[in-house]
């Protein structure tokens, strides 16, 4: 055995008997669960802290842009920094950070500090995500991975969906430093338990010079078109000398960053994992598919609320239905992911999500909350046979030691996707909106006696048929760019199932005869 075999066999743990596993597996999937949780949970509580600090609604949203870019920029450095400290004791450091992070922007006296808060918070957060994705895979035997990813799907996927409702409770119920006050105990917790049962048995680590050049591109690159995302609607896209400033500095900095670690000889970001036929073609169709797919979650609740009247809890209720079907299913999927052609399960997932959005495309004003909620309903299952075999795709004939690289660059690229479907959706539906609106306003004109007998029947009963009109044809133009943005997603998904057919098997083992659960380190 070779001297570095020897070094690395000197971190392989016992193996894990059935309640130490489920005990890590837990520790890691909350510590996941808090973090996705903060991407969302202070979404609804930006008009109570900046009413209470005392700054516009708009200066308010600098909340969440400030975590954003900061998690966006941290991401794609988990390998580096897990190659520096060991995967085991960054996740640690990484939760512990997180925790007192949260304590000081609950603590914040005023916005200045509650936004540096938010800044320190999303960079110690963001090795959390792809660290806690890399050590369950290291835990769990080969041919249980799918499993190991099952469980981490199950928290990623609840956790946006609680965001809002629990975000929206506590600030009404309590104040909003609680949002961030409840991240104590949970990332105290399960530090402590990964650090009981895993501290012993780290990765092995390296000292690499810091490339502080691509550094430097990295976060003026991806700080940059994070920032311009987040104000792009704002600010009205490139009419804003400020959007096409922060567009020319990302567009310029990323390209030398990509040109400098491609010939760098310690890079802080491995992009030669692109080499890899099944992580370029997993790690884009996930990219993608995530954009179309929050791009829509995004506009579904805000049509709900300013359109059609309802509630932020009940439009958070309709669109929480997601999480059923992708709760109880995706245990099973990842429990039998051996068994199948993962293309198989991703194009069946993917066909899925086209005929919710397709559902989604035919509202009517008429439709009740059962009529809007069922797609939703529907979606759910399509996310039991989207994420975790998509990720098993391109983890697929990754080196064990590059696995925390591969999965913080998948994880800043879907969340990358996101912020640009997030942008594009908002702008798009509101494009759209004005476009219906214009047409249909042309239609309604004093011409057409049916609505000039509607305008004086409202007038004569005290109300004024003018802005009744212009409020309904506003409704219904809202309806029908909603529709047009269903209706491409469930084009798009169309389109990506022919994408997802370029990775090559295999993609995991097969069933082993014996189940016990491997070694940390392979």
């Amino acid at each position: 055995m070779s001297k570095k075999n020897e070094h690395i066999q000197e971190h392989v743990p016992r193996e894990f008997t059935g309640p130490q596993l489920a005990i890590a597996t837990l520790a890691l999937a909350l510590s996941t669960f808090m973090q996705v949780l903060d991407t969302t949970i202070a979404n609804v509580s930006v008009p109570a802290i900046a009413g209470n600090l005392a700054v516009s609604p708009n200066q308010g949203t600098w909340v969440i842009t400030a975590f954003a870019a900061s998690n966006a920029i941290m991401m794609p450095l988990t390998g580096w920094l897990a190659g520096r400290f060991g995967e085991v004791k960054l996740f640690i450091i990484s939760t512990l950070l997180f925790s007192f992070t949260s304590l000081l922007c609950g603590l914040s006296p005023n916005f200045t500090t509650l936004v540096m808060g938010r800044i320190l918070q999303g960079i110690a957060a963001a090795p959390m995500m792809p660290l806690s994705q890399s050590l369950l895979l290291r835990i769990y035997p080969e041919h249980k991975k799918g499993l190991a990813l099952a469980f981490w799907s199950m928290t990623a996927t609840i956790a946006p969906i609680a965001g809002p409702l629990l975000g929206g409770y506590i600030t009404d119920e309590y104040s909003w430093p609680w949002i961030f006050y409840i991240n104590l105990p949970i990332g105290i917790l399960g530090a402590f338990v990964v650090y009981i049962l895993l501290g012993k048995n780290d990765t092995p680590t390296h000292i690499k010079p810091i490339d502080t050049i691509g550094l430097a591109l990295l976060v003026l690159g991806v700080g940059s078109l994070q920032i311009m995302l987040d104000k792009a609607n704002e600010l009205d896209w490139f009419s804003s000398t400020t959007i096409i400033a922060l567009t020319a500095i990302a567009v310029v900095s990323i390209t030398f960053f990509i040109i400098w670690e491609l010939f760098n000889e310690h890079p802080v970001v491995d992009l030669t994992l692109f080499k890899k036929r099944n992580f370029l073609v997993g790690a884009t169709t996930l990219s993608i598919s995530y954009a179309v797919f929050l791009g829509g979650g995004v506009v579904f609740p805000l049509w709900l609320q300013t359109q059609m009247g309802y509630t932020a809890f009940w439009a958070g209720a309709a669109s929480s239905l997601v999480g059923i079907f992708a709760f109880l299913f995706s245990p099973i999927v990842g429990a039998n992911l051996h068994r199948f052609n993962l293309r198989v399960l991703v194009t069946i997932g993917f066909s899925i999500f086209a005929i919710s959005y397709y559902l989604s495309s035919i509202y009517t004003p008429q439709s009740d909350l059962w009529h809007i909620a069922l797609p939703r309903l529907v979606l759910g299952a399509g996310m039991a046979m989207y994420f975790i075999p998509l990720t098993t795709i391109l983890i697929a004939g990754v080196e064990p030691h590059r696995i925390a690289s591969a999965m913080g660059l998948t994880n800043f690229l879907r969340v990358l996707g996101g912020g640009i479907g997030t942008s594009l959706a908002i702008s798009f539906w509101g494009n759209r909106t004005n476009f219906h609106h214009a047409n249909l306003a042309e239609l309604a004109n004093p011409y057409n006696i049916n609505i000039s007998q509607a305008i004086d029947t409202l007038n004569n009963n005290g109300i004024s048929g003018a802005a009744w009109l212009d409020n309904a044809i506003t409704a219904q133009a809202s309806l029908r760019a909603s529709d047009d943005i269903f209706l491409i997603s469930a084009y798009l998904f169309i389109l990506l199932i022919g994408l997802i057919w370029f990775a090559k098997p295999p993609f995991m083992a097969k069933r082993e005869s014996d189940d016990k659960v491997v070694t940390l380190i392979e």
